[in-house]
């Protein structure tokens, strides 16, 4: 699936990833390739990201690895998922 990751100085990434949990308000939930349509509020917490990502120099400092998986902490957010794009805008 495709993601972009949109906060308010840039786009953080945008690319190819095989899956993204994100922190939504009623608890964490996963979105993989093909997943049906969904919008969400996010809150504080972690998004974890598999795949390989290929972050700019610029926001590396913003994503962290862990466990052979990429991670950024937001404070909140709102994604959307749709034909097999997901959009996540952070804070």
């Amino acid at each position: 699936m495709y993601l972009e990751i949109i906060s308010p100085e840039a786009t953080l990434f945008s690319g190819e990833v095989l899956s993204v949990s994100v922190p939504g308000l009623n608890g964490y939930f996963q979105m993989l390739n093909n997943h049906a349509p969904v919008v969400s509020s996010l809150k504080r917490g972690i998004v974890t990201i598999e795949g390989d990502l290929k972050i700019s120099d610029e926001f590396k400092n913003k994503f962290e690895k862990i466990a052979g998986k990429t991670i950024l902490k937001i404070e909140s957010g709102t994604i959307e998922m749709s034909k097999n794009k997901l959009i996540l805008l952070s804070d």
